[in-house]
């Protein structure tokens, strides 16, 4: 499940979700640009510290292109690595990246054997085993169809990828059940449902897709919350039609862990 800072990220935890998508486009919308690359992967990392330090959960980065070559590329490993981040998704597009889901815009794809060696080099550059990287397939969004899904696929499964993310914008799964009737289960695959969302998950289940990434509807719903919210107080200059739908100040302090500070207080402060 989506979550895009440390709120969001402990309040995925406690719905029960088994991970945690650190969405590319919501950490960029919550930092108020757009899903290209403005924001710097320094500046990713930042917000995933603070996701991974309050949360048990594995955390997967939508780590777009890996920020330029597979030097790049593999030193992001190194920095996730040391936040405790389980795992990185790479997409086998062309850096700066462009949104997949943009309506009229170039999806420009990596060369395949480039992109495999950045895969490589990646999982070489790993030094805990169970550090994910997977390998993000665009060739149905740029318009390749499936026989170059396929062919990507399986480049990427050996260059050492742990899964596969087979990545479509249609508003029927037609693409996703056919890539995975010719996949045949030959390697763990990934989706993201966002826009084919109306197909039953048991669906999936079927077609042997082995992991659902809901990707961005915390933010999305977070801004349709806010957008009514202001709009109501800016309107009638009261907190009174908003007080009802809104969490208590208590709940946030709930969130924040503040009971903790309090023993901590008591026990160090206490003298």
């Amino acid at each position: 499940m989506e979550a895009h800072n440390g709120m969001s990220a402990v309040i995925v935890e406690e719905a029960g979700f088994k991970g945690i998508w650190g969405s590319g486009l919501s950490i960029s919308a919550q930092l108020g640009v757009r899903d290209c690359n403005e924001a710097s992967w320094t500046q990713v990392l930042d917000v995933l510290e603070f996701m991974s330090d309050r949360t048990s959960i594995p955390i997967l980065l939508d780590g777009d292109t890996g920020y330029g070559n597979f030097n790049n590329a593999r030193r992001l490993v190194q920095k996730l690595e040391q936040r405790g981040i389980a795992g990185v998704c790479l997409e086998d597009k062309l850096f700066p990246k462009t949104n997949s889901l943009l309506d009229g815009a170039k999806q420009q794809l990596a060369d395949i054997t480039e992109f495999s060696k950045k895969i490589e080099a990646c999982k070489e550059q790993a030094s805990d085993k169970d550090f994910v990287v997977v390998a993000r397939v665009e060739a149905f969004i740029a318009g390749w169809g499936l026989e170059e899904a396929v062919r990507r696929a399986e480049a990427y499964r050996q260059a050492g990828a742990d899964a596969i993310l087979m990545h479509s914008k249609l508003s029927e799964p037609t693409e996703i059940q056919a890539f995975m009737r010719e996949w045949n289960r030959r390697h763990p695959v990934l989706i993201v449902p966002t826009k084919y969302y109306t197909t039953p998950t048991d669906s999936f289940r079927e077609w042997g897709v082995n992991m659902i990434i809901w990707a961005n509807h915390n933010i999305r719903s977070a801004v349709k919350t806010m957008q009514h919210t202001t709009k109501l107080i800016y309107e009638n200059q009261s907190l009174v039609p908003v007080e009802k739908d809104c969490v208590s100040v208590k709940e946030i302090f709930r969130l924040q862990n503040m009971d903790e500070l309090k023993k901590a207080e008591d026990k160090y402060l206490k003298f």
